[in-house]
């Protein structure tokens, strides 16, 4: 049976034929499969709809809703190789300026800063200071120990230019004087309040020292308020700033100032020894407090002198370690050393070795230093002074004198 039908379809259709037609076939059917394989694995390479299994990488579709034609079964992935919009990130660049406060500051006070000449009467410098304007009318603050004896003065602005000055008034208890000089000024500091400084605080000082490095700045830090130092002439200064911003001979009378831009002191003079053996020391400059400046300078404009009350003694502070080293009987007040013959004290028998403890109600300690309830009285008033004498204590009243001429 093989042989007849072998023969049978050998004779029908010729075997040539059978052939090609099965190759023709081969190659369509190739090309179709090939074709669809080609369309599929397009569109799953291109889609994320299409994920791996865990066994190769078939191609599992993910059931996703059909848009567009609803005939179409498959929507065929965007070419990667086609270009795609890039959001470019703006670049932010960001510079940081360091000390800016302090650089703002000086440049908006340097041009009130200036430095004073004590001429003598042959017209040579003898001494020289700095200054600050403080008023457009050419008011302007320095030390009284900057002008101490000067024939004339002179001022000379940052820019260079000069101008003769006035000696409007001068306090030597508060070492403040005020000057006035009839030109244009150039600008006006302003006057802060000292008794919100705390220590730490950032301060800076502007000044000539040397009188030849005019307009030099120094910053550092208040290291202390509410100073008290003797001075040479026997008394002493209260309620002093301390700073450690350098300051040098020539630097008197500039401003010391805070990062808000104001004038919260007047340096007046640096501690360089101890007063004992060689020791030294650095970073011990003083300030005259802005508050005291203040007030002092404004009776010197309006009267050319500071109208002080006068109660006419010398005494020493007495503190909590001078208590406990000379064993006294408090910790706070001063202790009078000397009666002055006439004065308000000795009319009211107020006695050497007595100890005044209070004016008023208002107890003297390191808040409230006698140099400063003292001066909030006027010239003529009574106070009441409480006074241990041994073991008494006395209360006597004192009508106060007005501090005679310096």
């Amino acid at each position: 049976m093989v042989g007849k039908v072998s023969k049978s379809v050998s004779n029908s259709v010729p075997l040539k034929l059978l052939i090609f037609i099965a190759m023709i076939s081969a190659v369509i059917g190739a090309g179709t499969g090939g074709a669809v394989v080609y369309l599929i694995a397009q569109d799953g390479f291109g889609d994320d709809s299409y994920a791996e299994t865990s066994v190769g990488k078939s191609v599992i579709p993910t059931p996703t809703p059909v848009t567009g034609n609803p005939t179409l079964a498959l929507d065929i992935a965007p070419d990667p190789r086609e270009t795609q919009e890039v959001n470019h990130s703006t670049v932010e660049i960001r510079t940081i300026e360091i000390n800016t406060e302090i650089i703002g500051v000086v440049e908006r006070l340097s041009s009130s800063v200036v430095t004073v000449l004590n001429l003598s009467t042959a017209g040579k410098e003898q001494g020289s200071g700095s200054g600050v304007i403080i008023s457009t009318d050419g008011y302007l603050l320095t030390n009284n120990h900057v002008i101490q004896g000067a024939n004339s003065l002179e001022v000379i602005l940052a820019d260079g230019t000069s101008s003769s000055a006035e000696l409007v008034g001068r306090d030597v208890f508060a070492d403040i004087a005020v000057l006035r000089i009839y030109v244009d000024v150039p600008s006006v500091a302003e006057i802060g309040n000292s008794d919100v400084l705390r220590p730490g605080e950032t301060v800076i000082a502007i000044g000539s020292p040397l009188g030849d490095f005019k307009n030099t700045v120094t910053v550092g830090v208040v290291s202390a308020t509410g100073r008290m130092l003797e001075t040479d002439s026997g008394y002493q200064m209260e309620d002093l700033i301390q700073t450690d911003a350098a300051i040098n001979q020539g630097n008197s009378g500039g401003p010391l100032v805070n990062l808000a831009g104001q004038v919260i002191g007047l340096n007046t003079f640096v501690v360089r020894g101890n007063g004992f053996g060689s020791s030294l020391a650095e970073g011990l400059g003083f300030a005259v407090a802005s508050n005291t400046v203040s007030a002092v300078s404004q009776q010197l404009i309006e009267k050319g002198y500071v109208s002080r009350p006068y109660l006419g003694v010398q005494w020493e502070s007495i503190t909590p370690r001078i208590a406990w080293v000379y064993d006294l009987p408090t910790e706070w007040g001063i202790y009078v050393t000397r009666v002055i013959d006439g004065s308000a004290a000795d009319r009211v028998g107020i006695e050497p070795g007595d100890i005044i403890v209070a004016l008023d109600d208002v107890l003297l300690d390191n808040d409230h230093p006698f140099i400063n309830v003292l001066l909030a009285y006027e010239p003529g008033e009574v106070v009441e002074a409480l006074v241990l004498r041994g073991m008494q204590e006395l209360s006597i009243e004192v009508t106060l004198d007005e501090r005679p001429g310096i």
